[in-house]
């Protein structure tokens, strides 16, 4: 691989981190706004100010979005699968599991994008070092949350399962996002957005009655900021990196948000990182690694310049 190959690849690699980034930082946001704000209502606001801060940047890019409806129910079924049904089911698996148990379970998705590639789709070039990385990575993610997590397993598996298909449906996200190569990432992410907003505000009419909320300032805030930051932004890298890195390669942030948390724990939190810790966030960055080594010379300059 070149010079110019090899910084296009750590560019990517470097948005890949900035995406588990965003989404490990979700989990803190969501923890603050959510005492304030019901569930539904808060998913609908976060697609909202998501949708609004995508549709300035599409306007500034002088982009449009699609116009035939073919492309309007794909992105349906791709908003389904990357937020609206994965959020709504991991936030009700989430009443019944402990977190960490379920961010194991939700952080198994390079597994089943793999599992799908190699089975079904064959979309994309798969090894078996890719298939060790993401073995290692989940392992990663155990030592990660504490293995004693994993002394739920088999009790109240409906919230179990809840957390597993959230996984299987981030994995379809993965997958299915390369269909958008037509379009930008900012059309590809307004448009599902625009469908999260479109389905969810409707029930958060009807089940949580918004207009009789009062959130603090400090709800407001964590709201927004899931909205522009770890939902539009991170919408942005998130298609860009599908054609990239490939399927897998974007799962795989699955396996860093877990070492997001840790890592945000230490600056915020002022927490100390234990062996076992330490470890493990070795063991998911290799994880990583493994799944990202390129299969061609310059795969992904050819990904960026089909």
């Amino acid at each position: 691989m070149n010079t110019s190959s090899r910084h296009v690849a750590w560019t990517e690699f470097a948005l890949l981190g900035v995406l588990a980034l965003l989404w490990g930082a979700s989990y803190l946001l969501t923890k603050i706004a959510v005492v304030e704000i019901p569930p539904v209502t808060l998913i609908a606001t976060r697609a909202c100010a998501a949708a609004i801060f995508l549709y300035i940047v599409l306007v500034i890019q002088g982009g449009k979005l699609p116009r035939d409806a073919t492309t309007w129910r794909m992105l349906l079924l791709q908003s389904f699968f990357n937020s609206i049904g994965a959020w709504t089911i991991l936030a009700w698996g989430q009443q019944f599991v402990d977190a960490g148990l379920a961010s194991v379970l939700n952080s198994t998705s390079p597994i089943f994008v793999f599992l799908l590639t190699i089975l079904v789709t064959r979309h994309e070039a798969t090894g078996f070092l890719k298939l060790v990385g993401a073995c290692i990575g989940l392992l990663g993610v155990v030592f990660i949350v504490g293995v004693d997590a994993l002394a739920g397993l088999g009790q109240q598996v409906a919230g179990q399962v809840a957390a597993i298909v959230g996984a299987i449906l981030y994995a379809f996200a993965a997958i299915y996002g390369r269909r958008f190569s037509h379009l930008t990432a900012t059309a590809a992410a307004l448009g599902t957005m625009i469908w999260a907003f479109i389905v969810l505000i409707p029930f958060s009419l009807l089940f949580d009655q918004p207009w009789t909320l009062a959130p603090s300032p400090k709800a407001i805030a964590a709201t927004i900021t899931l909205g522009v930051l770890c939902t539009a932004c991170a919408l942005l890298i998130y298609f860009r990196l599908v054609k990239t890195l490939g399927s897998m390669g974007v799962a795989s942030q699955a396996y860093l948000r877990a070492g997001i948390g840790v890592v945000l724990g230490v600056v915020l939190l002022d927490e100390h990182i234990t062996f076992e810790v330490g470890l493990g966030v070795a063991a998911a960055i290799f994880g990583v690694a493994l799944i990202n080594i390129p299969t061609g010379k310059s795969q992904i300059e050819r990904n960026l310049n089909p």
